[in-house]
């Protein structure tokens, strides 16, 4: 069984956040994306908590954050949301991990928001237009089509997409613990709402400011990546001046699940240099 407890609660002016604190040292804040949650940390926090204090929490509208349907879930929202946590963390300039809308999360906090960040990892990440992928596009496209909630055909789309995630097939206890809160009518309902709100606009008005960003960081990409492909790490490391670029073999998007290790010492190498 997994054990992923967010112990403590930080009051924003858009909803309720869950996080937690875990080890001694410089702070490294772990930023998820969609349609995950904090627990994609789990192999990943412990190790890195040995030398580092590390934040994890779950995006708002995810995990055990405050979620509803009206909810604003919106890149520009997080990147709002989570300068709003560093401040009340007293995080002057930590170093950033972030995976997937993580990615575009933490570049318009960082970018267009003046968030100070001393080292960025950005894994499998959002942020050179086209991102959307074909499946989430259609979605938008016919979001009327799903009534009534549940709908039992919505289920099998989100699990299809979902299967594609990684390159090896997760274990059906992970699978419900990453995907599980997607399901029923208002877990379907939350995930229509975040599928009707990504917006490349979002990422679009930060992409001509990166080649002047001059905070060092690392690109680690899953090779098998069926979601974001990997030529765009290649395009990103030719875009920010202090980047470099970790593949990760047989690992797909999701690669935190398909090689915790190799993300992991990737990760501890950069974050120690």
């Amino acid at each position: 069984m997994f054990s992923w407890p967010l112990r403590q609660q930080a009051q924003t002016r858009f909803g309720e956040i869950a996080y937690d604190v875990r080890g001694q040292g410089s702070p490294v804040v772990l930023v998820h994306g969609t349609p995950s949650r904090s627990e994609i940390w789990r192999r990943i926090a412990p190790v890195l908590s040995e030398r580092r204090t590390v934040f994890a929490f779950d995006l708002l509208g995810f995990g055990e954050s405050e979620r509803h349907v009206e909810q604003d879930v919106s890149i520009r929202r997080h990147a709002e949301v989570l300068a709003e946590l560093l401040g009340q963390w007293e995080l002057a300039a930590p170093a950033v991990v972030a995976h997937d809308i993580g990615g575009a999360v933490v570049l318009r906090a960082h970018i267009n928001g003046g968030v100070p960040m001393s080292r960025l990892a950005l894994i499998d990440a959002v942020a050179l237009r086209p991102w959307i992928t074909p499946t989430t596009r259609e979605m938008q496209r016919n979001l009327g089509r799903y009534e009534p909630l549940p709908n039992a055909k919505l289920a099998a789309e989100i699990e299809s997409h979902l299967v594609g995630a990684t390159h090896r097939p997760l274990d059906p206890e992970t699978f419900d613990v990453l995907f599980g809160q997607w399901e029923g009518a208002e877990g379907q309902a939350l995930y229509l709402r975040n599928v009707a709100q990504l917006d490349e606009r979002d990422t679009a008005d930060f992409e001509p400011h990166l080649s002047t960003m001059s905070t060092p960081t690392r690109l680690i990409w899953g090779e098998h990546d069926a979601w974001l492909d990997p030529s765009i790490s290649t395009k990103l490391a030719e875009l920010l001046p202090r980047a470099d670029v970790v593949q990760i073999p047989d690992a797909g998007h999701f690669c935190m699940e398909d090689d915790p290790a190799a993300v992991t010492e990737a990760l501890r190498e950069f974050l120690n240099a």
